[in-house]
């Protein structure tokens, strides 16, 4: 996409073949059960699906985000297979020596972030990592598009992300210290019965708004990356569509890897709020990390 844009969209024969075989089934059923169920829940805002979400037809049935984020999904799978290959301590190849610096980094971020007994959330904050990245990376390659580069799917990760901080929250804490912790420290009664709704409000606004921010971050930063790309490649065609995007590969992946950074990095700092280390110094220490760790993320957005 990157490499040989032409000035616009165009659609991954990926997605042309998918539809082909499938879109005429996906096509009925959205007609007969999803059209008519979005249609009357936007007939209340004096809207319908098509003015949200474009015309239904065959060839867009299965929308190309969707299939760009689903080969996203096996390429992150297949990428951490390549790359582990046979495991060995006394003659590491090349790949499984990356695979090892990106797990030592980001468990050195993940610990720093949320404290020592982070580890156990791991597992999730590097599948967010891999799939973002893979997601990011892909828009770079002829014949795919980043699926990030669509509100839809990074609205669909900020959610999850949003989803799953919360639910550590809730597991950790119940669900009146978990709401509890967004009315800030206890207070004395005589201002405390101002100030502390105040700040509950706030803060709930805050949360409620997470998944918004981080989808709105990914997808302005990719989205514009790929517009830019677009419009350089089309200024003097056929020369611009190689060598110029060539030349800004580099920044490309560059913008990559921080907005993978800058997403990771939020939801390390989204589950350090509502989750507290088994001894008293990741107590003391996690707040500092916190505002640290998201002053960094502000500066590398």
């Amino acid at each position: 996409m990157f490499l040989l844009s032409e000035g616009g969209h165009h659609t991954p024969l990926i997605v042309e073949f998918v539809n082909h075989y499938i879109g005429k089934p996906v096509y009925d059923f959205q007609m007969a059960y999803t059209k008519p169920l979005w249609d009357k829940l936007f007939s209340k805002f004096g809207t319908n699906a098509e003015a949200i979400f474009g015309p239904y037809t065959v060839e867009t049935a299965v929308p190309w985000y969707t299939i760009m984020f689903v080969i996203a999904c096996i390429l992150t799978m297949v990428v951490i297979w390549i790359m582990k290959g046979k495991l060995s301590s006394e003659d590491p190849k090349a790949s499984q020596l990356t695979l090892e610096a990106g797990f030592l980094a980001l468990k050195d971020m993940i610990v720093s972030v949320v404290g020592e007994h982070g580890y156990r959330y791991f597992p999730v904050v590097a599948t967010f990592a891999t799939l973002v990245l893979i997601s990011n990376l892909m828009g770079l390659f002829p014949m795919f598009m980043a699926p990030t580069a669509h509100i839809s799917v990074t609205f669909a990760l900020g959610i999850s992300s949003f989803i799953y901080y919360n639910s550590v929250g809730i597991s950790e804490n119940g669900v009146l210290k978990h709401l509890g912790h967004l009315a800030g420290p206890k207070l004395p009664l005589s201002i405390g019965i101002v100030i502390t709704p105040l700040i509950f409000s706030i803060e709930l606004i805050s949360n409620m708004i997470r998944p918004l921010t981080l989808s709105i971050r990914l997808f302005a930063n990719m989205f514009a990356d790929e517009q830019i790309s677009m419009q350089i490649s089309g200024l003097y065609a056929p020369f611009t569509q190689f060598f110029l995007p060539v030349a800004l590969l580099p920044l490309a992946v560059f913008v990559a890897f921080v907005q993978t950074l800058v997403f990771t990095l939020l939801s390390m700092i989204y589950i350090s709020e509502v989750t507290h280390g088994d001894h008293g110094h990741d107590e003391e220490h996690a707040e500092d990390k916190a505002e640290e760790a998201h002053a960094e993320a502000v500066a590398a957005a």
